[in-house]
């Protein structure tokens, strides 16, 4: 598949420079003919049924085994979950953490991770991570921890200014558990989980999946507490709630998820081509320079994120863009633009956030 073919796929793009992947990615054609298409389905078959519930069990199968093949996992490791927040409660509140334990986080986390953290019982310690080179901050982030650290929690890429962190850097010299917020990397960059414990996934945003979808790699599911249980939880269950949990990390899946979005969500996991990651980076990068021209492109982010400090007040800034044809989102509190850049840009959208900026 050509850059063109698989760009005209893309039904936004005929009217918008679409830069807002980072909050919610753009649907394929595909991907809406197969949400209409379950949907159809599903009405046909009653929902409900032996041939359809078995249909459902074999659609959630195929999207594990797509999402552990994209990470480089195996399907045992998946469960399927709403979203990352999703994800990083499931872990939180599954470690059974305490008013003596402690968590090692940065300052430039995402609420969807913050939160789960700030209720989990153990105190947050924040390392100051903001501005730093990458180097920089995985000698911030380990000089945090102290003996009562439980857990390392951070962003693989930190979605206010596209820095890729040292997550497996980390995992390494600490020895610590490693729970990764992966709503910004993966479908963006090329992502090995390897032997972290924990990365959320967001099919939603760079994967171009319908919402509200997600996943949760959890390397040792046996060693994670099911503190969150949903119908896929067991096995087998007493009348008493005892229960037998399910095999791999299917126990922690976030229970029943709309089988229309399921089948959207394989359908664009199927259309991403081998050559994203390199296209995403490339015009990234060219959108860091265009924008540099005029504007203070904020850290040094390496990923497809590019924010930036605009002439006007931001979110009345992503307002007008919008308005004339541009898609960015503004950065609460931060007085900052981002744009997010995706295999299906091309260099005219550049231009058109370049333009649009200064009319």
């Amino acid at each position: 598949m050509t850059f063109e073919e698989a760009r005209a796929e893309f039904p936004v793009l005929e009217r918008f420079a679409y830069l807002n992947a980072g909050t919610l990615g753009p649907l394929s054609r595909p991907t809406i003919a197969a949400l209409e298409e379950r949907l159809r389905f599903d009405q046909g078959y009653g929902r409900g049924g032996k041939a359809w519930f078995e249909s459902v069990l074999t659609l959630r199968a195929t999207i594990r085994k797509q999402l552990a093949a994209l990470v480089d996992t195996t399907p045992d490791r998946i469960a399927l979950t709403s979203s990352t927040t999703d994800g990083c409660n499931i872990v939180a509140s599954g470690l059974e953490l305490g008013p003596g334990d402690e968590i090692v986080t940065t300052d430039s986390e995402h609420p969807g991770l913050l939160l789960p953290l700030h209720v989990s019982g153990a105190e947050v310690r924040v390392a100051e991570v903001a501005g730093r080179t990458t180097s920089a901050a995985l000698d911030t982030i380990m000089s945090s921890v102290t003996p009562r650290t439980k857990l390392l929690a951070l962003s693989h890429v930190l979605w206010t200014t596209g820095q890729v962190m040292p997550v497996h850097e980390l995992k390494r010299e600490s020895g610590l558990p490693v729970l990764v917020d992966g709503a910004q990397s993966v479908g963006a960059i090329p992502v090995d989980v390897g032997d972290l414990d924990y990365y959320t996934v967001s099919c939603q945003k760079w994967l171009c999946g319908p919402e509200p979808l997600g996943a949760l790699v959890v390397r040792d599911p046996e060693g994670l507490d099911v503190a969150i249980p949903s119908y896929f939880a067991q096995k087998s269950i007493e009348p008493d709630g005892t229960f037998i949990p399910a095999e791999g990390a299917g126990r922690f899946d976030s229970g029943w998820l709309a089988t229309p979005s399921l089948a959207g969500l394989q359908a664009a996991l199927e259309g991403a081509p081998d050559w994203r990651h390199d296209r995403a980076a490339e015009i990234a990068e060219l959108c860091r320079r265009a924008l540099r021209e005029r504007y203070d492109v904020v850290g040094d982010g390496t990923a497809t994120l590019v924010s930036f400090v605009p002439a006007g007040e931001a979110s009345a800034e992503a307002a007008r863009l919008y308005e004339a044809g541009v898609v960015v989102r503004d950065l609460p509190g931060t007085g900052w633009l981002r744009a997010s850049c995706g295999w299906w840009n091309n260099e005219e959208d550049v231009e058109r956030l370049v333009n649009a900026l200064s009319s």
